[in-house]
């Protein structure tokens, strides 16, 4: 009998734990049917708040689920700090420079004089000078020291001198300029100089990061470590009408800020190559010189064929195409028989010049240029910054009603 009780029992307390479990289980369904949401999530908070002792005392874990130390989480943090732009600012920087330039100006003061040479050559024929330092940037595109910078920087220089962030100065040299295309070539000795690596300004993005570097502080402070700061592409291909001789054309617009004595810096992409050479802003009025985030570089592309002509002769060699021309109006449009205003029409080819290789005849439209459209004598002018002795533009021209195409091969000019 006793052993006919406990095997009952035993029975009992199987269903008892079955029917307890499956309770639970169709139980808590019904209530989070029946119960308001709140209320079960703040069942639920109280829970995790019951284990969140056991959690916190335990360090924190990867997604492998191996705990991480302190020490892991800082490297995790340092990792994510440097970025695309603390990467290129690491690889430029050493190759950046100040140049601080002494430059002989003449002046003529109304508050000075000097009455003898006055009395026979008058106060305008006596010029009088004074030395004025400027500073400026450069950086290195090659190992043996060639710098590249703006020819702003470095005219009428008549002492110069390149200092570069590790401390070091060196006298340099102007090796040649481009006023033109405001770009200089300095050479200082030494070997085994950190240098640039080049990008591709055709490439470059309207919206990607732009970091231009430079030393607008290096007289005031003393540190030849450049400033670096940070903005975008915000256009591309601006251009300007030709200033004192100077033709601003194709040039990259960003709003990383840009002062005076970056001038010469170079314009940096996120992968840590050079763009564009920052040389001149907008600025808000006479009495505020700072940048207001409108700012242009020369393109990269451009400066390196610039620099490779004044290295190699010293000089930019001027091309010679032969050929004069002047802007189209109504009057020179209607005896040409052309029905438009748009391009230069020919008014001159000199026997034996590239021109006349060419097969150009006066009277002939020029309508385009390589990929550019000429609407002016200007566009021609800021088209040839681009170009080079031995370089062949393709032409698209328009005599007589009829377009045809022509190929100009430009040479060196040369003096008679």
């Amino acid at each position: 009998m006793i052993r006919q009780t406990h095997g009952k029992a035993w029975v009992y307390l199987v269903f008892l734990v079955l029917g307890v479990s499956l309770g639970l289980i169709f139980g808590g369904r019904m209530l989070r049917k029946v119960l308001p949401r709140n209320l079960v999530t703040m069942l639920q908070g109280d829970h995790a708040r019951d284990s969140a002792g056991v959690s916190d005392a335990l360090p924190p874990s990867d997604s492998s689920g191996t705990a991480m130390t302190s020490s892991m989480v800082s490297d995790a943090v340092a990792t994510s700090r440097t970025n695309a732009v603390v990467s290129a600012t690491r690889m430029v920087a050493p190759c950046v420079v100040g140049i601080v330039v002494t430059q002989i100006q003449m002046v003529r003061s109304p508050y000075y004089s000097n009455d003898f040479f006055d009395f026979f050559f008058g106060p305008d024929l006596q010029p009088r000078y004074r030395q004025v330092e400027s500073i400026g940037s450069g950086f290195v595109i090659r190992n043996d020291g060639m710098v590249l910078t703006n020819f702003h920087v470095v005219q009428n220089a008549a002492q110069l001198y390149v200092n570069f962030s590790d401390g070091r100065r060196f006298e340099g040299k102007v090796v040649g300029f481009d006023e033109r295309a405001d770009l200089a070539v300095v050479a200082v000795k030494g070997k085994n100089f950190p240098r640039v690596r080049f990008g591709d300004a055709d490439k470059a993005m309207i919206g990607e990061w732009a970091i231009a570097i430079g030393n607008p502080f290096l007289n005031f402070i003393n540190d030849a470590h450049p400033t670096v700061t940070v903005g975008v592409v915000s256009a591309l291909n601006r251009n300007f009408a030709p200033s004192e001789g100077v033709y601003y054309q194709g040039m990259i617009q960003t709003d990383a800020a840009i002062n005076p004595g970056n001038s010469g810096g170079p314009l940096v992409n996120a992968m840590g190559e050079v763009i564009g050479i920052n040389t001149f802003i907008y600025t808000g009025s006479n009495n505020n010189k700072g940048s207001i985030g409108i700012g242009f570089a020369i393109p990269i592309n451009r400066a390196r064929k610039v620099a490779a002509e004044l290295i190699s002769y010293g000089k930019r060699r001027q091309v010679w195409t032969g050929i004069s021309v002047q802007d189209l109006n109504r009057a020179v449009a209607l005896a040409l028989g052309y029905d438009g205003l748009d391009g230069v029409a020919i008014v001159g080819v000199q026997p034996g010049s590239p021109g006349d290789h060419a097969g150009l005849r006066t009277g002939d439209i020029i309508q385009k240029m390589g990929n550019r459209t000429i609407g002016s004598h200007v566009d021609i002018d800021g088209f040839f910054l681009d170009y080079f002795v031995g370089d062949t533009i393709s032409m698209q021209i328009v005599r007589k009603g009829k377009r045809i195409e022509a190929a100009l091969t430009l040479t060196e000019y040369k003096k008679q």
